[in-house]
């Protein structure tokens, strides 16, 4: 939100997703491109809303100056984790979650600073010393009025480098630019792409979620009791916003009843013959958001533990789930990347990517969406098979919108 609608009391915009839904606009997606490119060689953000890592900007390439809503840090071990769910807290205070390094386990810090925190040194370094080196500054759709980020561009200067700065509104930096233009961001960056003769990629978001068997043999052996979970692979106790329900069934068995799962946790609990092996189907509905409504999984079930894990090549499997999802141009493409076994208590937990959102990008400056990226302007994007839902951001929102 602009800092001058703010101070004259105007109300936030509603936002049309979620705040964890929310997508990269054009100008981030151009971005990752022009950073593959080799001519983005840096990239600061005073936003906290995490788009910029999810649009696939390299972390050792980004300084989020006030932090990230989405993140939490190990203040022993330095280990970050980017999460699907707004951490709770802000002002670097710990969390409900420890470091998942067994060596560590320390509590883990949230990453958005609070009024009276000074600018972590790990992201103002960087950011200084690029600014320092680089041949031009692009400065796109900030007001540059929050000190200190807002000197940061000047630094260039005294090497010869140059300020660019696009931005619908006039900012106090505008003298020290060697251009200025008044316009939309996206507008501009997409006439760039364009000139540069790159193009803007799509944009695939691919979520996680765990499928947890857990078993234990009846007193007389006859029976196995068994727990099926659905649960978010960034804890057990860590929410899983994107899912709103699992319905489970049961592939040519009539003899076990269908459920259906709508509080977190999912959580089923039942009781089998032991010899019996059968296949149930997981029904995971998402929430209003995701680019498709739900997904089925068939999951067979045998009772029988392997000591074996499974561990693909995570990068790969993904790799080719967000080069199905741009080919079929649809949503609920998944797969295994991990399976682990347990022996106490005897369970198998299998984590599932599944692609939940896909955005293309209209490139060509004649029929350019409006965009997010300057003050309040709304934008427009062409989703494949997507929905979305408004409400108002909540008292830590307001909070974060100066940034």
């Amino acid at each position: 939100m602009d800092p001058s609608a703010q101070r004259e009391g105007k109300a936030l915009p509603e936002a049309s997703l979620p705040f964890h839904r929310a997508m990269p606009s054009l100008t981030h997606m151009a971005l990752v491109e022009l950073e593959k490119a080799g001519i983005l060689k840096f990239l600061i953000s005073q936003n906290v809303d995490g788009l910029h890592l999810r649009s696939g900007i390299p972390r050792e390439k980004l300084a989020e100056l006030h932090g990230n809503s989405f993140m939490e840090a190990c203040p022993s071990c330095g280990v970050e984790y980017l999460r699907d769910f707004e951490v709770e807290t802000i002002g670097l205070k710990e969390t409900s979650r420890r470091c998942s390094d067994v060596k560590c386990g320390a509590k883990l810090k949230d990453t958005v600073l609070d009024w009276e925190d000074a600018l972590p040194p790990k992201e103002m370094d960087p950011a200084e010393k690029h600014c320092r080196m680089a041949d031009v500054v692009l400065c796109l759709g900030t007001s540059l009025q929050i000190t200190p980020a807002c000197n940061l561009p000047l630094k260039s200067l005294r090497g010869g480098g140059k300020i660019i700065i696009v931005n619908l509104q006039k900012t106090p930096k505008d003298k020290k630019a060697s251009l200025v233009i008044h316009g939309r961001v996206d507008k501009v960056i997409a006439s760039a792409m364009e000139f540069l003769k790159l193009q803007i990629p799509p944009f695939v978001r691919i979520d996680l979620f765990e499928v947890i068997l857990t078993q234990a043999l009846s007193i007389d052996r006859k029976y196995v009791n068994w727990t099926l979970q659905v649960a978010s692979a960034h804890g057990r106790r860590a929410p899983l916003p994107f899912i709103k329900s699992v319905e489970v069934s049961f592939v040519d068995n009539q003899d076990y009843k269908e459920a259906i799962l709508q509080m977190q946790p999912f959580r089923l609990k039942r009781r089998t013959m032991q010899a019996k092996s059968f296949e149930l189907v997981l029904k995971v509905n998402f929430i209003d958001g995701c680019g498709c409504q739900s997904v089925e999984i068939n999951i067979p079930i045998d009772f029988k533990v392997s000591i074996d894990c499974f561990n693909p090549d995570k990068d790969a499997v993904l790799q080719r789930l967000r080069d199905t999802a741009i080919q079929d141009l649809c949503c609920g493409q998944n797969a295994v990347i991990e399976r682990t076994a347990f022996l106490m208590p005897k369970s198998e937990v299998t984590v599932y990517a599944i692609v939940t959102n896909i955005v293309q990008y209209i490139k060509s400056s004649n029929v350019l969406a409006d965009s997010l990226s300057n003050g309040n302007v709304k934008r427009q994007r062409e989703s494949v098979n997507g929905t979305g839902t408004s409400r108002k951001r909540s008292k830590v929102h307001r909070r974060k919108s100066r940034y």
